[in-house]
């Protein structure tokens, strides 16, 4: 799972499943878009985003299968 921060609420943070993310949109907040629709504006920075889901991936040992 990867942490974000939510943009307004107070700054809640929470984790989500970066294998249910389709696209990440910079116009200019941070808005990811999951496979079911959902739309999440986050504090983030893209380049942040990305580089939380290669560590997680490389956590979980889903590179081995990439490479």
């Amino acid at each position: 799972m990867v942490k974000v921060t939510m943009m307004g609420k107070y700054g809640k943070e929470f984790y989500l499943n970066p294998h249910q993310i389709e696209y990440i949109e910079s116009n200019p907040d941070t808005t990811i878009v999951m496979l079911s629709g959902k739309k999440l504006v986050v504090t983030e920075d893209y380049p942040t985003i990305f580089k939380r889901i290669v560590e997680y991936r490389k956590l979980i040992g889903a590179f081995k299968n990439e490479e």
